[in-house]
């Protein structure tokens, strides 16, 4: 099995205080989320085009790839295809989208129009506008800035609680799209278009605009207070980001519209971009420190009426929207997608760790420990930190005076597992280190009193931890959200995510292992022994299966339901073992339970040791 240290060993924690924060980094040339610099590797894909029973999926599988972003658009004409009468049901479920690319752990870059191409009908003006014969779209013609307002009175309210700065996953608003390729460059229709979008989302969201690789593009599609991006496919990095760079000389380079394919309309041949060309140009874009969203991730399908037509040939668009992208129209998985998951995965500038995937709200800051309850964190575990106050040459105690871990802390120092505090039993440990080294204290809950006068059973550091003559305080306390990531298919999808630098073996304190059970046709129930293993929990499939504690025992097996089990497909094991594992890192399938003994008969090997 692979391991990942659950503590953060290297310098690029993430750390999140108070509220939320997303900006533009103008002397850094970066995006800044929560006071770090953040850089962005995002896919395209429209809900629009993709039946909302398969969102998950297709989000659960751009999230595998190793992206932490989605670009959607907004077709207005999907939700108002009658003026006055909107439609934010099933397929149109906007927030429900939004929902499950939040709890997938996927940012969203948001493109709400009014227009947006995307080779979607009228580019997703309703049709109901040419009821006015003169009207003159994407202006400051009055009829047409009438209806836009109105759409985006109902459209950007809804969206607003979905802003990241406001605790959802929004993090940039692209206003119009592309809107230096139209002939009118009106610069009154894009300042009432900022002007709208501040009203309804506030002055500190980031606004932004996307052109084409052109000056004219550029100069027609962009204005002051909306961040200038740019759009290009393989082969043009250095110029195109060297135009980016007249607009705005400073803040992030963005490729708002990276092509890894191309559309088709009927009577052509299948378009297709060559993958290496795609792999090696997102490769060089992203060690360069560019943003980065590929358009398209998945392109989906132009169900009904709803494709375009393209160019002045008036070419109309085939129903298929694949778009020869990393993710078919069915939402499978390309060669391409695997040769861009690899490139991702060489690329080191996504500094982020494990904590971020655990516990991606951040730290409570408090001057003394806070409870499970008060943290609203009831069961599983809990991570304290703090730092060690002076320097401590010799073996120093660590003292829980008024017996208040409850019930088991495992305690860490600049990442190096030092011994564990357990209540009733362990008051007192051993701690060395140098001032100002990190702390960590994971807190475990054994389960609450059922039975007697001490129900009342409150769990975590419930009174002051005393190292030598002093008094550990200002905590950085996180919750950790163990069963939604791994739920959500991490580690396995998100082995990129976490510690840079994986652990190969077994290691002292608590440590995640992951490996897979191959499928063999059967789906039976089992049983499943950690032999010599020390005390942990298991997951499989996404499943909390319970504790593990075979060297306390007596119970030495834990029960896996067959329907658990996937009869065709690898299933997902993640081991987190507090204590320490065992060099062969196996785990055994058993066709009987072992509740107090060492016998039975083995019925399947986990496989092991899949080092990368």
């Amino acid at each position: 099995m692979q391991a990942e240290q659950l503590s953060d060993r290297g310098p690029g924690f993430l750390t999140v205080s108070g509220a939320p924060s997303f900006s533009i980094d103008y002397k850094n040339n970066c995006f800044q989320k929560d006071g770090k610099p953040f850089q962005y590797v995002s896919g395209s894909i429209h809900y629009s085009r993709i039946p909302h029973y398969y969102w998950k999926d297709r989000l659960l599988k751009m999230y595998m790839a190793g992206l932490n972003a989605v670009q959607i658009y907004v077709p207005w004409n999907f939700h108002e295809e009658k003026r006055g009468v909107y439609n934010f049901t099933g397929d149109r479920d906007l927030e429900n989208f939004l929902d499950l690319a939040n709890q997938t752990g996927l940012l969203v870059i948001l493109r709400p129009g009014p227009y947006i191409c995307a080779e979607w009908e009228m580019g997703g003006l309703p049709a109901w506008l040419l009821q006015k014969p003169n009207i003159v779209l994407r202006s400051a013609d009055t009829d047409y800035l009438e209806a836009v307002s109105s759409w985006m009175a109902v459209l950007l309210p809804k969206m607003r609680r979905w802003l990241y700065t406001n605790g959802g996953n929004i993090i940039t608003v692209q206003v119009e799209n592309e809107y230096g390729s139209y002939y009118t460059c009106d610069y009154n229709y894009m300042r009432h278009l900022r002007t709208l979008f501040q009203f309804f989302l506030g002055d500190k969201t980031v606004l932004f605009t996307t052109d084409g690789n052109t000056d004219r593009e550029m100069t027609c599609g962009t204005l002051e207070g909306m961040y200038a991006t740019i759009d290009f496919g393989t082969g043009r990095n250095r110029t195109a980001f060297s135009r980016q760079r007249r607009f705005e000389p400073r803040g992030p380079l963005v490729n708002s519209e990276f092509y890894t394919g191309w559309l088709d309309h009927w009577g052509d041949q299948h378009a297709q971009v060559d993958t290496q060309k795609v792999s090696r140009m997102l490769g060089e874009m992203l060690s360069m420190g560019a943003s980065v969203n590929m358009y398209m991730f998945e392109g989906g399908t132009n169900f009904g009426y709803w494709n375009g037509w393209f160019n002045s040939l008036f070419r109309s668009v085939v129903t298929s929207y694949d778009y020869n992208a990393p993710l078919s129209e069915a939402g499978d998985p390309t060669e391409k997608l695997l040769a861009i998951r690899d490139t991702i995965s060489k690329v080191t500038t996504l500094n982020l760790s494990l904590l971020d995937t655990l516990s991606p709200q951040g730290p409570v800051r408090s001057l003394y420990p806070l409870s499970f309850e008060e943290m609203k964190q009831y069961y599983g575990f809990m991570l304290y930190r703090t730092k060690l106050p002076r320097d401590l040459p010799e073996d120093t105690p660590l003292i829980s005076p008024l017996n208040g871990v409850h019930d088991r802390a495992y305690v860490s120092v600049c990442g190096v597992f030092q011994g564990l505090l357990e209540r009733d039993t362990t008051l007192v440990m051993n701690l060395t280190g140098k001032q100002g080294d990190q702390v960590d204290v994971l807190v475990e809950n054994m389960g609450r009193v059922n039975f007697g006068s001490k129900i009342n059973d409150f769990k975590g550091l419930l009174s002051n931890l005393i190292l030598g003559k002093d008094v550990l305080t200002d905590w950085q306390i996180y919750r950790l959200d163990i069963d939604g990531a791994i739920a959500s298919g991490w580690p396995q999808s998100g082995q990129r995510r976490s510690s840079p630098n994986p652990v190969r073996g077994p290691s002292d304190g608590p440590v995640f292992y992951q490996g897979t059970l191959p499928p063999n046709g059967l789906a039976w129930d089992t049983f499943l022994r950690l032999n010599e293993w020390t005390k942990g929990q298991v997951w499989i499939n996404g499943v909390n299966l319970g504790r593990y504690w075979p060297k306390r025992g007596p119970q030495q097996t834990l029960y896996v339901p067959g329907p658990l089990l996937s009869p065709t497909q690898p299933n997902n094991i993640t081991v987190l073992e507090l204590e320490r594992a065992p060099p062969h890192t196996r785990v055994l399938f058993m066709d009987r339970p072992q509740l107090n003994s060492t016998a039975g008969k083995t019925s399947q090997l986990q496989t092991t040791d899949r080092q990368t």
